[in-house]
Protein backbone atom coordinates (compact mmCIF):
# COMPACT_ATOMS: atom_id res chain seq x y z
CA UNK A 1 0.00 0.00 0.00
CA UNK A 2 1.18 3.51 -0.82
CA UNK A 3 1.03 5.10 2.66
CA UNK A 4 1.89 8.59 1.41
CA UNK A 5 -1.06 8.46 -1.01
CA UNK A 6 -3.25 7.01 1.74
CA UNK A 7 -2.36 9.82 4.17
CA UNK A 8 -2.80 12.62 1.63
CA UNK A 9 -6.13 11.21 0.43
CA UNK A 10 -7.37 10.74 4.00
CA UNK A 11 -6.36 14.28 4.96
CA UNK A 12 -7.89 15.86 1.86
CA UNK A 13 -11.22 14.04 2.21
CA UNK A 14 -11.35 14.55 5.98
CA UNK A 15 -10.80 18.30 5.71
CA UNK A 16 -13.20 18.59 2.75
CA UNK A 17 -15.95 16.82 4.69
CA UNK A 18 -15.67 18.91 7.86
CA UNK A 19 -18.76 21.06 8.25
CA UNK A 20 -20.25 20.18 4.89
CA UNK A 21 -23.88 19.29 4.17
CA UNK A 22 -23.22 15.58 4.69
CA UNK A 23 -21.85 16.09 8.18
CA UNK A 24 -24.66 18.46 9.11
CA UNK A 25 -27.26 16.00 7.80
CA UNK A 26 -25.74 13.18 9.89
CA UNK A 27 -25.68 15.47 12.92
CA UNK A 28 -29.35 16.40 12.58
CA UNK A 29 -30.43 12.81 11.86
CA UNK A 30 -28.60 11.45 14.87
CA UNK A 31 -29.94 14.23 17.11
CA UNK A 32 -33.52 13.35 16.22
CA UNK A 33 -33.28 9.55 16.46
CA UNK A 34 -32.44 7.04 19.15
CA UNK A 35 -30.41 4.76 16.87
CA UNK A 36 -27.14 6.65 16.45
CA UNK A 37 -25.39 3.56 15.04
CA UNK A 38 -27.95 3.26 12.25
CA UNK A 39 -27.23 6.86 11.23
CA UNK A 40 -23.48 6.21 11.47
CA UNK A 41 -23.50 3.06 9.33
CA UNK A 42 -25.93 4.51 6.76
CA UNK A 43 -23.81 7.69 6.46
CA UNK A 44 -20.56 5.73 6.23
CA UNK A 45 -22.05 3.40 3.62
CA UNK A 46 -23.27 6.32 1.54
CA UNK A 47 -19.84 7.98 1.68
CA UNK A 48 -18.12 4.72 0.73
CA UNK A 49 -20.47 4.20 -2.23
CA UNK A 50 -20.14 7.76 -3.52
CA UNK A 51 -16.36 7.53 -3.17
CA UNK A 52 -16.31 4.19 -5.01
CA UNK A 53 -18.24 5.79 -7.87
CA UNK A 54 -15.77 8.72 -7.96
CA UNK A 55 -12.76 6.38 -7.96
CA UNK A 56 -14.24 4.25 -10.75
CA UNK A 57 -15.03 7.38 -12.78
CA UNK A 58 -11.52 8.71 -12.18
CA UNK A 59 -9.99 5.44 -13.34
CA UNK A 60 -12.14 5.48 -16.47
CA UNK A 61 -11.37 9.12 -17.30
CA UNK A 62 -7.64 8.59 -16.71
CA UNK A 63 -7.62 6.09 -19.58
CA UNK A 64 -8.39 8.94 -21.99
CA UNK A 65 -7.02 12.05 -20.25
CA UNK A 66 -3.52 12.58 -18.87
CA UNK A 67 -3.36 12.80 -15.04
CA UNK A 68 -1.63 16.18 -15.29
CA UNK A 69 -4.58 17.56 -17.25
CA UNK A 70 -7.03 16.07 -14.75
CA UNK A 71 -5.20 17.87 -11.93
CA UNK A 72 -5.11 21.11 -13.90
CA UNK A 73 -8.81 20.97 -14.74
CA UNK A 74 -9.69 20.07 -11.14
CA UNK A 75 -7.55 22.98 -9.91
CA UNK A 76 -9.27 25.42 -12.25
CA UNK A 77 -12.69 24.15 -11.17
CA UNK A 78 -11.78 24.60 -7.49
CA UNK A 79 -10.48 28.12 -8.19
CA UNK A 80 -13.62 29.08 -10.12
CA UNK A 81 -15.87 27.70 -7.37
CA UNK A 82 -13.83 29.54 -4.74
CA UNK A 83 -14.12 32.84 -6.59
CA UNK A 84 -17.84 32.29 -7.13
CA UNK A 85 -18.26 31.60 -3.41
CA UNK A 86 -16.31 34.75 -2.45
CA UNK A 87 -18.18 36.95 -4.93
CA UNK A 88 -21.54 35.59 -3.81
CA UNK A 89 -20.67 36.34 -0.17
CA UNK A 90 -19.49 39.90 -0.81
Amino acid sequence: MDWKLFASTFAAVFVAELGDKTQLAALSLSAGNASKWTVFFASAGALVLSTAIAVAAGELVSRFVSPIWLRRVAGVIFLVLGVMFLVKRA
